[in-house]
């Protein structure tokens, strides 16, 4: 399991206009996962005729999607519960917490209803409960769906639920063990969103190295094709809609040799996501992670096989026995992998795992300067690689404006992404549009030109726009 987090989600989505709609607000918390499952309920939201309101004064119900992985995730999710319930009154609670309701309970126990991960029918029959839905078959118009990410890019949900027994994680008890979604049904999701104009398929599941193994990589039938539900098959077929297509939580099994290939041969960006969480073999093995001790051999091979490939990954710091010759290993293994993008996260327990058990736990004091350390050495690492980066030509994604108050025209400077950076978890690259200032959208490939690097991101200027020509047949907007 990683340990990536995102900030709470507000979403507004354009409604009928009509005083007697009744509105919804909707908390989003946690990972990209959870985020795709707030997009299936709000699209349900509006499928059956209710409104989703900005505000808690405009709302008649509130639903809180949590994030139940992590003792902070916990009570951020406890204390948006709470804010919602002293502004409303009226909360259903869904999400991973929502998998341990006595949790939620004790803290509030006036929520209107409790409902676990991913559970549409949970949370509709809540809300029909408490209002229920406009019978007007005017105003139950299906929409296409609802995406809580910028038009440009989206997370693509290929499996939910995870089949290993990590000692940190519970991942399996909140969502259960590993139910992968046939090839068909992911690819036409992904030829949906490309033809409406996403540009950036962002591959997510708890290990998507599994993909497909709880199914024996059933076939699909995708225009006229069958098609394996293996991850190299379905990349091979990502790779043809010629959308931007990058890779989390893969873990580093054999096959992933040939997703490398892919990259190599410029099919899917040269970026993958890889939780390793330790390179000590003791603490590994107390950790119950897979392919301990061939973390360096395999990220050297892929290396050989695509040299451009980016490689970011995350750290636990402090885990119940990890000694200081065990720390040193990791530094080491930091030193050594010179991983482009790195994340330390120091060890918390979580109320049910199995490391909890374990003895020697680690002062707070020394878990703390030993993330300031393994980020010190990783910085210096970043800080040579995003220099290097300094005189060549990117091509990059642009996610939002960055202009001043003085500044004449609007998108006179920017903030954008590189291939190798990830929304939300990654650096960014700021850039001066330059001669083509007022010209460049929210959304648009372009060229930049890099004039300077600090550890976490990169500066430069736009040199020309990319024209994006999709391999699909384009179709209206979904946003």
């Amino acid at each position: 399991m990683n340990l990536e987090s995102t900030q709470i989600a507000s979403t507004q989505t354009k409604v009928l206009d009509s005083s007697q709609t009744k509105k919804v607000g909707f908390v989003s918390l946690g990972c990209p996962k959870a985020l795709v499952d707030s997009e299936r309920i709000l699209t349900q939201i509006r499928a059956e005729g209710y409104a989703v309101s900005a505000t808690y004064e405009d709302a008649d119900v509130v639903v809180v999607n949590t994030c139940g992985f992590i003792t902070p995730a916990i009570e951020e999710s406890l204390s948006a519960i709470g804010e919602a319930l002293e502004q409303t009154g009226k909360v259903i609670v869904t999400g991973c917490l929502g998998e341990r309701p006595e949790t939620i309970q004790a803290r509030h126990p006036n929520v209107l209803s409790v409902t676990g991960a991913g559970d549409v029918a949970g949370v509709m029959s809540a809300l029909h409960k408490e209002i229920p839905p406009d019978e007007n078959p005017f105003t139950q118009l299906l929409p296409t769906g609802v995406k809580l990410t910028p038009k440009h890019y989206a997370y693509v949900k290929i499996a939910e639920g995870c089949n290993h027994t990590c000692s940190f994680c519970i991942i399996p008890k909140l969502r259960g063990l590993q139910v992968s979604r046939d090839a068909a049904e992911v690819l036409y999701e992904a030829y949906r969103l490309v033809s409406s104009g996403t540009k950036e398929l962002l591959i997510i599941s708890q290990d998507s190295s599994a993909y497909g193994v709880d199914i024996r990589h059933r076939e699909s039938e995708y225009q006229g094709q069958r098609i394996v539900a293996h991850l190299v098959d379905l990349c091979t077929q990502l790779g043809e809609l010629g959308a931007w297509v990058r890779l989390h939580y893969v873990y580093p099994y054999p096959h992933i040799e040939n997703i490398v290939k892919l990259m190599a041969q410029g099919k899917i960006l040269p970026y993958l996501d890889v939780p390793l969480q330790h390179a000590s073999p003791k603490i590994l093995k107390a950790m119950r992670r897979p392919g301990a001790g061939k973390q360096l051999e395999t990220i050297l091979r892929w290396r050989e096989i695509c040299p451009e490939i980016v490689l970011r990954s995350t750290f636990i710091v402090g885990f119940p026995g990890e000694t200081e010759e065990d720390f040193e290993l990791l530094l080491e293994f930091i030193r050594q992998a010179r991983l482009d993008r790195v994340g330390c996260f120091t060890y918390s327990e979580v109320d049910g795992a199995d490391a909890n058990k374990l003895g020697d736990h680690v002062p707070e004091n020394i878990k703390l300067e030993r993330q300031a350390k393994l980020m010190a050495v990783q910085q210096a690492i970043s800080l040579e690689k995003n220099q290097a980066k300094i005189g060549k030509t990117l091509e990059c994604i642009i996610d939002e404006y960055n202009d001043d108050e003085d500044d004449e025209i609007l998108g006179s400077k920017l903030i954008g992404r590189s291939q190798g950076d990830a929304p939300g978890i990654d650096g960014t690259v700021m850039i001066a549009a330059g001669a083509l200032a007022g010209q460049i959208k929210i959304g648009d490939l372009v060229k930049v030109i890099i004039e300077d690097a600090d550890e976490y991101d990169l500066f430069g200027e736009a040199v020309s726009l990319v024209d994006w020509q999709p391999n699909v047949i384009r179709m209206p907007s979904l946003a």
